[in-house]
């Protein structure tokens, strides 16, 4: 290791995985032609896109205006995103193409094709002008995930209206945060939606935030999912469904400016005030629909295309709404959790006798050719055992994809496995709130894969790993940085230009930098290493969790793991381990030793945890990130303080319990 190098490097993975010839011979991309020309000339290959991909009301003469740290795409050039995304394929006859099979978690299901689809935007776009709104208002959508989430969307960027999605486990202090700063005219939202077998509640939530804050807030709109009681307040809530009923299916969509504002989206802002992220239109569009074809080899006159994420959140934007509408593809939508069977299949009246196989009854009765989701997922899915998709025909999948994290090299090879049956190629993508699209990831047809690895940087992205110094890494760990401005990038933080230099681009000098570590082996791959604050520094040794981690689900016992470094006199920080065992394993004093000497074995001595609590599950949030500070805090016996973001508050308990019960060294 060099002195000046970051993070240092432990986990080896050699395994390979390259695409088999067929898929290679069919695939969208079957050669190294798109890197050699973008790398030749990325400003014009990103043009090319643009106009190869989307439909200009005028088209543009500039590509890149680039001071740093705000860049601008194809600024003279004006668009509709709404128009791309519907009215185009409509003209071109796929008018009758259903856009979404849409399934709610009760059971039941619609498929809107494009015209109806098309036809429910013009009508909300029309009801958001007779609220008065118009260009540059803001619109705040706090919804489940319901066929008129993305249509609410889509009207918004009919008209030119900003919309902020806030995802529907929020609380109502988020939803004041978001919408005082966004200073948001109108709350889109509905009376509840389903998760986990019951009516989850939305529009209380709404009330109690407009009871204290974002007076901004004119008007309330709301959606009858679950038919529960709701207060309507007289000359401020409005029923959508008597909204849309008089509402013209005609509205013309309005030319735009490339680079007119489409969507706030806020962090989560678990340490600091939420950072709102810009997104605008042209440039945006052009990478989430660059990436959504070619990292997921789409063909869109026969794929049915499931992202199994939530709207809420950057990935739903992307690759729900605006990637898969702007080429044409026919998606799954599913409002639930992925342990909640339809009503008709539910076993008794405890959760804990219901099957957990949601996923694969969508994915066979949809005949589903990509999916899409989290590594959290996977390792749960890893929990409940392969025995719960063992009845399920998953041939129909192509290509698989993750998102939101590193994934660990063995939950990497259970998804090649059991759901890709070996023969569906795996995209690991990196990217971020702040990116707007893919940044890293294979090419399914050309990358030959290593489980866990993100790979290479897509083709008109450009990365580099840095030391503490800035200078690059050719091979070990550091930071990872992006060096040229990409088409998706946000436009900075809403309202706080300083915060946005501060944050991205004051750490390494002309380097956009978010934070995460990484590292680069000896074949040049890719390697995320998570978030940099979450490095451990063991007796001046700085270690990943995400290596830690990995190690712990090699062990063929763990399904699910998280490392945090807690504070030790002699050490500094001392790893500490929490592990979920697979089905059919049983905790024992004797696995806890097994599995510490494992990571020793895999990464070294000076990897090998402090103490391995075997626990039921892990604190989530409802997005499915790990509370790693409430780990940390059991781990140094302190208060666990605010627990109610999480999805399930019954996990502490039981964690602190697994933890009282466990020797440490």
């Amino acid at each position: 290791m060099s002195d000046n190098q970051a993070i240092e490097e432990f986990y080896i993975e050699n395994r390979t995985f390259p695409p088999s010839e067929r898929f290679a011979e069919e695939a969208l991309i079957n050669s190294q032609e798109l890197y050699t020309e973008a790398s030749e000339d990325v400003e014009a290959f990103w043009a090319r896109q643009a106009r190869e991909l989307l439909t200009w009301d005028k088209d543009f003469t500039k590509i890149l205006e680039w001071d740093l740290p705000y860049a601008k795409w194809f600024t003279d050039g004006e668009l509709n995103v709404s128009y791309n995304c519907l009215d185009r394929h409509i003209k071109n006859g796929y008018g009758d193409k259903v856009a979404y099979h849409w399934e709610g978690e009760p059971g039941d299901t619609r498929s809107i094709t494009y015209k109806e689809l098309l036809d429910e935007v013009s009508k909300f776009a029309n009801v958001l002008k007779e609220f008065g709104l118009k260009q540059n208002d803001t619109v705040a959508i706090y919804m489940p995930m319901i066929l008129e989430l993305p249509i609410a969307m889509l009207a918004c960027a009919r008209i030119g209206v900003v919309h902020s999605v806030i995802f529907g486990g929020f609380s109502p202090d988020a939803i004041i945060d978001r919408c005082e700063d966004a200073k948001a005219k109108l709350i889109i939202t509905a009376d509840a939606g389903y998760r986990r077998g019951e009516p989850s509640p939305l529009k209380v939530n709404v009330d109690s935030a407009l009871d204290s804050g974002a007076e901004s807030v004119e008007n309330v709109v709301v959606v009858n999912r679950c038919d529960t009681d709701v207060s309507m307040k007289p000359d401020r809530d409005y029923w959508w469904h008597n909204l849309m009923e008089d509402a013209s299916s005609i509205c013309p969509p309005e030319p735009m400016k490339a680079e007119q504002l489409l969507y706030l989206l806020y962090t989560s802002g678990t340490t600091a005030k939420p950072k709102g992220i810009m997104h605008t239109s042209a440039g945006y569009l052009t990478q989430v629909a660059f990436t959504h074809k070619y990292v997921f080899d789409l063909k869109s006159e026969s794929d049915i295309y499931w992202c199994a994420a939530d709207i809420g959140w950057v990935t739903g934007h992307s690759y729900i709404v605006y990637g898969p509408l702007t080429n044409c593809t026919t998606s799954v939508m599913y409002e639930g959790t992925p342990d909640t069977p339809r009503k008709e299949l539910r076993k008794g009246t405890e959760r804990t006798q219901w099957p957990k196989n949601r996923l694969w009854d969508i994915i066979q009765r949809y005949k589903v050719t990509q999916l899409y989701t989290a590594p959290t997922a996977i390792r749960t899915f890893m929990k409940w055992g392969s025995s719960e998709l063992s009845d399920f025909d998953l041939t129909s999948l192509r290509v698989l994809g993750t998102v939101g994290e590193p994934i660990n090299p063995e939950a990497w090879m259970w998804y090649h496995e059991h759901v890709g049956n070996r023969n569906a190629p795996i995209v690991d993508t990196w990217w971020q709130t702040e990116t707007g699209g893919h940044m890293i990831t294979p090419i399914p047809g050309i990358t030959t894969t290593k489980p866990g690895s993100a790979c290479f940087p897509i083709p008109g992205v450009f990365a580099e790993v840095v030391d503490d110094e800035g200078n690059k890494v050719v091979q070990g760990g550091g930071y990872l940085t992006i060096t040229h401005p990409w088409p998706s990038m946000l436009r900075g933080i809403w309202g706080d230009p300083k915060r946005y230099f501060e944050t991205y681009w004051s750490t390494f000098e002309g380097k956009y930098f978010a934070g995460d570590g990484a590292k680069i082996d000896q074949d040049g791959y890719l390697w995320l290493l998570g978030r940099v604050d979450d490095v451990m520094n063991v007796s001046g040794h700085r270690i990943s969790t995400a290596e830690v981690e990995s190690a712990l689900v090699d062990h063929p016992s763990v399904a699910e793991a998280a490392v945090v470094g807690a504070t030790d006199d002699t050490t500094g920080q001392a790893i500490i381990g929490y592990v979920i065992l697979r089905g059919g394993f049983e905790n024992s004093d004797s696995l806890r030793q097994e599995i510490r000497a494992h990571v020793a074995e895999k990464l070294g001595p000076i990897a090998r945890p402090k103490a391995v609590f075997l626990v039921p599950d892990l604190p989530k949030t409802r997005s499915g990130k790990i509370m790693r500070r409430l780990l940390r805090d059991v781990a140094e016996g302190r208060d666990l303080g605010d627990t109610t973001t999480l999805a399930d508050q019954s996990v502490v308990a039981a964690i602190q319990d697994g933890a009282q019960n466990s020797d440490e060294d």
